[in-house]
């Protein structure tokens, strides 16, 4: 009898709380408006036309160097995986049965391996890179797949400029559709 009463007294407390529902922009006295500086810590994603890229630049040279020092633990001393995804060679395969996806045979935009980078790389030390470190490992990489010669300086104008051999194989809010005007 007495969990009969005890479910009767917690169905009733449920009824209770679902009789009011909560409504938008109501104030629970918990919380506070993010600050512009906190939004912009966060707001660091970079679009595939360059927009929110920052100021600086890296060479395949520099990126060598870090590459060697931050990533190839994880991705090989050129790229080729192991223990974690390859980042290079795949040319020809996403067409076949089993594609290599790589970030020179299947990434779209040059600009998602900055925005990658800067926001998850290295993994055990997530946005510790600065921008200039970001664009030499982003041009060592792109190197690696033979998208830029070994002279290659990145920054936030050459980037975007980087075609992508499998750019056209996605459909993106950012391209306009086949026959539609930008």
């Amino acid at each position: 009898m007495r969990a009969k009463a005890f479910i009767a007294a917690a169905l009733a407390a449920s009824l209770l709380s679902i009789s009011a529902p909560a409504r938008a922009g109501e104030d629970y006295g918990i919380g506070r408006p993010a600050t512009s500086e906190e939004i912009a810590g966060w707001n660091i994603d970079v679009a595939p036309d360059g927009a929110g890229l920052p100021p600086g630049q890296g060479s395949v040279a520099q990126g060598a160097q870090i590459f060697a020092d931050k990533c190839a633990a994880c991705h090989g001393d050129h790229g080729q995986g192991k223990p974690m995804d390859a980042l290079a060679g795949g040319a020809g395969t996403i067409a076949t049965p089993k594609p290599v996806k790589t970030v020179g045979s299947y990434w779209p935009y040059a600009t998602t391996l900055y925005d990658f980078i800067h926001r998850a790389m290295p993994f055990n030390a997530p946005q510790s890179l600065s921008p200039d470190e970001v664009y030499a490992v982003s041009a060592y990489v792109l190197f690696l797949n033979h998208l830029v010669p070994a002279d290659a300086i990145l920054d936030a104008k050459t980037l975007p400029k980087v075609a992508m051999p499998n750019r056209d194989a996605f459909v993106s809010a950012f391209t306009p559709a086949p026959g539609k005007a930008p």
